[in-house]
């Protein structure tokens, strides 16, 4: 098949989903063209059947702010028609669900074919930007006008039902993790950098949001830290990381907390990971935890959104309430402490990781692709 992904190109968990999808999908023999303003952080590779199309928007002094929708659905018709694409999957509803309707339309009036359209909801697109009402009309009318509407978690799919009238089914198919890239070796060089002293590793990951309480992440890290020596990376970046550098100088934890800012190569930091820590007040489903179970860490999180769908508390990893820091530290205490239970729940999480692992999952999207493909065989 033919396929046109449309993502954010960022480290975000939609940008990582649909580019791990895309990557996939061209090694499974499919032809997939990615879409979009920047080649994704993670098309860091070279296969013959990916392309990559990148949206220009043109900057005129009428415009305060350029029309991304317009140039983008412009160039998926142009995508469409000179590379013959059997079906476009957009990944977040704003825009791109939107884009892909008038790109739909464009293509029927100038070519005579329905392109099929699938929308994947990923978390924000719905539970938060989504439901703001300046959107909300837009929002519900692309996502009713897909062809076909996929969520990553249950938990997601309830919060669409529960804030949109959707009056189509959506398909649940969660998000994955490539457990080959993750289960990897700790270099014991790089941990021996890390923690010199052979102090307990904590990682957190994320894009450093008021959503993912990254507040929490250092109070609890500092708790942690009073009882036993250990250190702490936190990957990514955003609008709180200086407000974060200032709290970890207020708590007396600077010398032993490191921001790293953006990593492609995650998974060489998680392999020296012993905890991970994911305090969000939302989160649709979570692949940062997975991520993080498949490189055998220990989740500690908030038992928010799509989070208990992954995570077996006790078994892989703990769950809290949000911005209940002492349980967390507690949590962590009680298995850094105890190195046997520690490499049993790592392993567990690992094992647990597999259910979720990308070859298991990559058959349910062809299966939708082949089902709303042309009207006449796909090939």
């Amino acid at each position: 098949m033919r396929i046109g992904i449309v993502c954010y190109p960022t480290f975000g968990g939609s940008g990582v989903l649909a580019t791990e999808l895309g990557k996939a999908l061209a090694d499974e023999g499919h032809f997939v063209h990615f879409i979009t303003y920047r080649q994704p952080v993670r098309l860091n590779i070279f296969n013959t059947n990916i392309f990559y199309h990148e949206v220009s928007v043109p900057t005129y002094p009428l415009f305060d702010f350029p029309p991304y929708e317009i140039a983008l659905a412009s160039t998926m018709v142009d995508v469409i028609i000179n590379y013959d694409l059997d079906l476009l999957h957009v990944h977040y509803a704003i825009p791109h669900a939107s884009a892909a309707y008038m790109a739909k339309q464009i293509v029927k009036s100038k070519i005579g074919r329905i392109v099929p359209v699938i929308t994947t909801l990923h978390g924000t697109d719905i539970t938060l930007v989504g439901r703001d009402k300046t959107y909300e009309p837009v929002v519900t009318f692309s996502i009713n006008e897909s062809d076909a509407i996929t969520a990553v978690s249950q938990n997601l799919k309830d919060e669409t039902y529960r804030n949109f009238p959707i009056t189509k089914e959506i398909q649940v198919i969660s998000n994955f993790v490539d457990v080959a890239r993750f289960n990897k070796k700790p270099f014991d060089a790089f941990k021996k950098v890390i923690a010199p002293n052979g102090e307990k590793i904590l990682v957190h990951a994320s894009n450093f949001r008021k959503v993912k309480r990254v507040e929490d992440v250092v109070k609890v890290f500092a708790g942690i830290n009073a009882q036993i020596p250990c250190k702490l990376l936190m990957v990514g970046d955003g609008p709180e990381r200086h407000a974060m550098e200032d709290l970890c100088r207020e708590l007396n934890v600077s010398e032993q907390v490191r921001f790293v800012g953006k990593q492609e190569q995650i998974e060489e930091i998680l392999a020296v990971c012993d905890i991970f820590l994911l305090p969000s007040e939302y989160e649709s489903f979570g692949l940062a935890a997975l991520e993080a179970m498949a490189a055998r860490s220990v989740v500690i999180s908030t038992n928010a959104g799509g989070l208990p769908e992954i995570i077996l508390p006790g078994q892989t990893g703990f769950m809290a309430n949000v911005g209940d820091t002492q349980s967390m530290v507690d949590f962590a205490l009680s298995i850094l402490t105890d190195e046997t239970r520690m490499i049993e729940m790592k392993e567990a999480a690992f094992q647990h990781s597999l259910l979720f692992d990308i070859k298991h999952i990559i058959p349910q999207y062809e299966q939708i692709y082949k089902q709303y493909c042309r009207m006449e065989p796909c090939k």
